[in-house]
């Protein structure tokens, strides 16, 4: 074993005992993941509602689908979209900070919000803890338009790797073609723990279903404990309930490029290509901190993030602290009061016409009970809030 892959190689020598700590803390560990307590010096100063982000940091990829008129090419897009977004949900940290890091956890009712401005025009994002983090991405000129409800569960086994399942689902929606597809979210684990350099890797397979008849399933693959290429996967595209009959088959890594091919393999004639390596993202732009609503996130955390940023964990447990109490008297003043907190952007739904209708052919089933319900972007509820933040 070299020297770089030596236990805690990738941990300074005054951390390592507190990363011992959290790698025997995790060997029995089984529930929400929001809930495991990490070593400061692998705090992320970002907080998970700003993951959303991750999700259109490539406008004209996210736009692309609306402007196909052959539907089995939108699916084809669409399928195309989600994949190239990967790398920024799940590698793009690792590549920043040089490991992955343990998010903040969103408070209810905190807010995350931006816009993407580019040749495409303008993309919005709308985030907010709901209590699963739920966001809306939509353009305003094509309007394609996706939302999400997440809530991350984990299991850790043997001291080396954490299994995370992501329960929730994603909806993109295209107006205009009156379409809409069911996605469902990967399941990943934590790898390189045993090492102090914890990077993530997806795995099992995850499905893009269309109210159109098409469905692509993606098996992911990747580096393990003893083998494996990092961030490796095969989709294949399909009529919905046929699917031997294959359209299109995807390969690569979405950490770098992947292929596009008709049929079953590369002989059948190469679509296109798809390098995420050099594909630049677009920058998202949100308002500064003093013209931000108390409750949207950089704004909320700033203090807990300075102390991150300079390694002073007294003050990020204070800051840490005062929110956290904060929000424990205001969900007390709800219950004695007899309300519950009204959310600005979503609204939960008992009966979801999309899950009804496209989860039984990719046997999805939404679990509410462990996302605190399902979230669906409310447009009459938006509008009011969007219009608030024009006037100041």
């Amino acid at each position: 074993m070299s020297s770089s892959e030596k236990e805690g190689a990738g941990v300074s020598a005054q951390n390592r005992g507190s990363w011992s700590a959290f790698l025997k803390s995790i060997a029995s560990f089984n529930g929400d993941l929001s809930s495991l307590t990490a070593p400061p010096f692998i705090l992320s100063s970002t907080s998970l509602v700003e993951f959303s982000s991750y999700w259109a940091e490539h406008p004209s990829l996210f736009v692309a689908p609306a402007k196909e008129k052959d539907p089995q090419k939108r699916a084809l897009l669409v399928l195309k979209w989600f994949l190239s977004t990967l790398k920024q949900q799940y590698a793009s940290r690792s590549e920043k900070f040089g490991n992955e890091k343990k998010p903040l956890n969103p408070f209810l009712g905190e807010l995350f919000l931006g816009k993407w401005v580019d040749g495409e025009g303008e993309t919005t994002l709308v985030s907010e803890q709901p209590p699963s983090a739920s966001h809306s991405i939509q353009h305003l000129q094509c309007h394609p338009r996706r939302t999400i409800a997440r809530l991350q569960r984990a299991k850790a086994s043997f001291s080396r790797t954490i299994y995370v399942k992501q329960i929730g689902h994603a909806v993109f929606s295209i107006p205009a073609y009156n379409e809409t597809y069911l996605i469902t979210l990967p399941n990943l684990h934590i790898e390189g723990l045993i090492f102090g350099s914890p990077f993530v890797e997806l795995n099992d397979a995850t499905y893009i279903t269309s109210s159109t008849g098409y469905t692509a399933k993606i098996d992911y693959s990747g580096k393990g404990w003893l083998s494996g290429k990092k961030n490796s996967f095969t989709a294949t595209m399909y009529p919905t309930g046929n699917e031997k009959d294959v359209l299109y088959t995807v390969s690569g890594q979405w950490t770098k490029s992947f292929d596009i091919n008709e049929g079953t393999h590369k002989k059948s004639g190469l679509v296109d290509t798809y390098d995420a390596e050099a594909t630049p993202t677009t920058p998202l732009t949100i308002a500064p901190h003093e013209e931000q609503d108390d409750l949207e996130s950089r704004r909320a955390w700033a203090k807990v993030a300075q102390g991150i940023a300079v390694g002073d964990m007294d003050l990020v447990g204070i800051e840490k602290g005062q929110i956290e109490v904060s929000q424990r008297e205001l969900r007390q003043k709800e219950k004695d009061e007899g309300r519950a907190w009204e959310r600005r952007f979503f609204t939960s739904v008992e009966n979801d016409s999309v899950l009804s209708q496209l989860g039984p052919a990719i046997g999805f089933e939404a679990e509410p009970d462990k996302t605190g319900g399902v979230w669906r972007y409310d447009d009459k509820k938006a509008s009011t809030e969007l219009a608030k933040e024009e006037l100041k």
